[in-house]
């Protein structure tokens, strides 16, 4: 069931239906989230169950601001809260030591926590009502089955999971992808996942370097090396080699579409070309709409160029990386 977002009346609906204990998809900047209270292990479980999601692969906590990360977190190093002073509400995620006995479900049994403020209005006005219910913080992974693309846009949450799901409609996610992930709970931050944040620019607020992880850094969301994929195959490929293999291509009969900046030579009628846009900023808008799309519309492969190795590239990059991996 999809509501209105922006309507005050649904909102508190959505709020209650979390203190309730059940499952409501939600918007925020970067992509659309499962949401349950994350305080509950019953609830959190559904979140697994309605994803396929293994249990012990650990999932974001969403709070409505820095006051709320004391229910969840044992302790908040300086480099954290220099970061949250600098990013909150915005797309990163803090991992941090838990609190022990807290929100053990959405941790996936493990000692750290990853904590998120968004700063999508209907996500910080869901946040807020829930909170004056009692729940002091809303676990949500992307809204889709496990593995697959994530929605970007409420339909595609309603086209996942059918209609019975409550889905508040906040429009067009503006990110796009989802949020960059720093762990804060070993000493010296770790570089997790990448997103819309670069590196340089949260290693400028925290004032120290930010380093690659290792085999000791703690699992996070949406670091597996294949995620993010369509029912089409990704292949990334260079420039030069997108042209080439279109070259050679011929009139294969196979359903092919093409994501690029370049422009894309109509081979074979069977032949879907989708221009790239040249800003890292708008192809993370954009990407996983366009893969959902492409698959609605039966595409078997999907050639997509290579991205720049520019680091405002590199959240964009690694989806498809993930993307053409599985």
């Amino acid at each position: 069931m999809r509501l209105d977002g922006n309507d005050p009346a649904a909102v508190q609906r959505a709020a209650q239906r979390l203190a309730d204990g059940e499952l409501v998809a939600f918007p925020t900047e970067t992509v659309y989230g499962l949401g349950a209270r994350a305080d509950s292990d019953r609830a959190v479980a559904r979140i697994f169950e309605a994803k396929g999601r293994p249990p012990d692969h650990p999932l974001i906590v969403h709070v409505r601001d820095v006051q709320d990360v004391a229910h969840f977190a044992a302790q908040v190093p300086v480099v954290a809260r220099r970061l949250m002073q600098a990013f909150w509400p915005g797309p990163l995620t803090l991992i941090l030591a838990r609190a022990p006995g807290v929100a053990q479900a959405a941790a996936g049994g493990h000692d750290s926590i990853g904590l998120r403020c968004p700063y999508h209005p209907v996500a910080r006005s869901l946040l807020e009502r829930a909170r004056e219910l009692g729940v002091p913080g809303v676990a949500a992974p992307s809204a889709n089955r496990f593995g697959r693309v994530s929605p970007t846009r409420a339909e595609h949450v309603s086209d996942e999971f059918g209609e019975a799901l409550w889905v508040l409609d906040g429009g067009a996610c503006d990110v796009g992808i989802e949020s960059s992930i720093v762990d804060c709970s070993r000493g010296q931050p770790v570089w997790l996942r990448p997103g819309i944040l670069t590196r340089e620019a949260i290693q400028s607020a925290a004032g120290v370097a930010v380093v690659d992880a290792d085999a000791a850094a703690p699992r996070a969301p949406g670091t597996l090396a294949a995620h993010y994929a369509p029912r089409a195959r990704v292949r990334l490929m260079p420039p030069a080699m997108l042209h080439t293999a279109l070259q050679l291509l011929g009139e294969s009969g196979v359903k092919l579409a093409v994501y690029s900046r370049g422009s894309a030579p109509g081979v074979s009628g069977a032949l879907r070309h989708v221009r790239m846009p040249s800003q890292p900023q708008q192809v993370a808008h954009e990407l996983f709409s366009v893969l959902r799309d492409l698959d609605a519309e039966g595409v078997q492969l999907i050639w997509v160029e290579e991205p720049p190795a520019d680091p405002e590239w590199e959240g964009v990059r690694d989806r498809l990386l993930r993307a053409a991996a599985s």
